[in-house]
């Protein structure tokens, strides 16, 4: 597990990720299969997460995809929670305490933060990748810049 929070770690750690996550989705194209492997993979990778996976765009909601953790809300309008507001405005959400966050859907009460990475391929909307900690203020503006590097390799890699 990298602990990208350690001093000075930066986004030092999101390189070697990078290499991982191409080798690791190297030789399949389907988006379901890659985005299961990609959030077990975040989840294994990165410390202290409780909760990591997609929800997929459908309509004017989001609705479950692949992921790591507790059960989860199944369906999220545009522009409620965390996930909804990225759907809505097609830009990442870094929430340092998701409690101060005007109308947080709490799928799990153990969550304190949370970072949230639109999907766009082709101008087009696909889902969110949420990443949610129970540690206040777990995620950096370089955690931001590296997950979307990751979620760029995601998106060219698989098939949507």
């Amino acid at each position: 597990m990298i602990d990208l929070q350690q001093k000075g770690a930066g986004l030092a750690g999101y390189p070697l990720l990078a290499a991982q996550l191409e080798a690791l989705l190297a030789d399949e194209r389907d988006f379901i299969a890659n985005a299961a492997q990609f959030s077990a993979f975040l989840f294994q990778e990165l410390a202290d997460l409780n909760w990591a996976g997609f929800y997929l765009a459908r309509g004017e909601e989001l609705l479950l995809g692949p992921f790591q953790g507790k059960p989860a809300c199944v369906r999220i309008p545009f522009g409620r929670g965390v996930c909804g507001v990225a759907a809505a405005t097609r830009q990442a959400q870094r929430v340092e305490d998701v409690r101060a966050f005007a109308g947080h859907i709490a799928c799990d009460s153990a969550s304190s933060s949370e970072l949230v990475i639109p999907l766009q391929k082709d101008g087009r909307l696909v889902g969110v990748l949420d990443l949610d900690s129970p540690k206040l203020a777990r995620f950096s503006e370089e955690d931001r810049i590296g997950i979307e590097r990751l979620v760029e390799i995601f998106l060219r890699l698989s098939d949507c």
